[in-house]
């Protein structure tokens, strides 16, 4: 081998530790694949806010919104996998697209190394308040005994609201007709006003209007209970099994120094701990898990098995990528 090549080898060898050492040199990037205001925006803003104290140097949020999160993904990927990029990922953009869309330009497994998973978000099924269902059960039946009557407000037939309504249909033997909206708040006024009887919606969208009495909670569309609405029923209570919840995953660009992973997840971790945090995510709809963040081996178990759930969701109910 040429010497200048084995010197050359050399320094490279010697630069990775130090640049894991003396991580991170300056401010850090969380790119959101959804606008500043939006649900993932809001929590990357509240855990960045903490994890920038711990680690010394700002975080900057570049919103890159559009596409079904794929612009902010793409660009995420292709980050310098340097410490300095992270990509503050929605279940959409890691889970859904790739059995959404034939020509996904990035690999959620490939292109990406788990950081650890921030935090899950919960959608709540909801009814205009002059539907006579008091639960979950009470509306299937309602609907089985009247096939067809009840219109259900989605966010679109492919989103996560409208293949948790598919996913109801084809496992309770409903047939609630979806109602799409391009604006989901349309679709929560339509169901406030009694032109849509039923709609699912995230928590934080329709908290508010559960609690002031415009409409009525049936069910967390989710396996367990909501700690920000505790008394109301997970949808697996009623349907076994069924757990249609979104997830934030925090996520570096493949090739980004293990050393540098391990410590962003401690700052994540301890950002999660943080006693703010943990009183202002469940009122902002999101679950926080009760002790620590997980590693990024888990993580990433967790993002392959959530892969796997929904590869079998969509085969399930026909769906086939565009």
């Amino acid at each position: 081998m040429p010497r200048s090549l084995v010197a050359a080898l050399g320094l490279l060898a010697a630069a990775a530790p130090a640049d894991a050492q003396t991580w991170p040199s300056r401010p850090v990037t969380f790119i959101v694949s959804q606008a500043a205001g939006s649900s993932p925006d809001v929590m990357a803003r509240l855990v960045a806010s903490r994890i920038e104290k711990i680690i010394g140097q700002a975080i900057v949020i570049d919103n890159k919104p559009g596409a079904g999160n794929v612009i902010g993904a793409q660009a995420a990927a292709r980050a310098a996998p340097d410490g300095h990029t992270f990509f503050f990922a929605t279940s959409a953009s890691l889970a859904n697209n790739p059995f959404m869309m034939k020509k996904l330009p990035y690999d959620p497994v490939k292109d990406f190394a788990p950081v650890g998973l921030v935090t899950r978000s919960n959608q709540l099924i909801v009814v205009n308040k002059d539907v006579p269902a008091k639960n979950l059960a009470e509306l299937i039946a309602f609907d089985k005994a009247q096939p067809g009557k009840y219109s259900l407000a989605v966010d679109g037939p492919r989103n996560l609201a409208g293949v948790t309504a598919q996913a109801l249909n084809y496992l309770a033997g409903t047939k609630f007709v979806m109602v799409p909206y391009a604006n989901i708040n349309n679709g929560l006024q339509d169901v406030m006003t009694g032109r849509a009887e039923v709609g699912i919606f995230s928590i934080s969208i329709v908290e508010a209007q559960v609690r002031e009495g415009n409409i009525r909670a049936l069910a967390i569309a989710s396996a367990k209970r909501a700690s920000a609405m505790p008394d109301v029923p997970a949808t697996g209570e009623t349907i076994p099994g069924f757990d249609f919840g979104g997830w934030f995953m925090l996520m570096a660009p493949a090739g980004t120094p293990a050393d540098v992973i391990k410590r962003m997840n401690a700052a994540l971790d301890a950002a999660a701990q943080d006693p703010q945090v943990r009183a202002m995510a469940p009122k902002l709809g999101y679950e926080l898990e009760p002790k620590t963040v997980g590693t990024p081996e888990e993580a990433g178990a967790f993002l392959k098995a959530q892969l796997a759930f929904w590869e079998k969701t969509t085969k399930a109910l026909g769906i086939e990528p565009e």
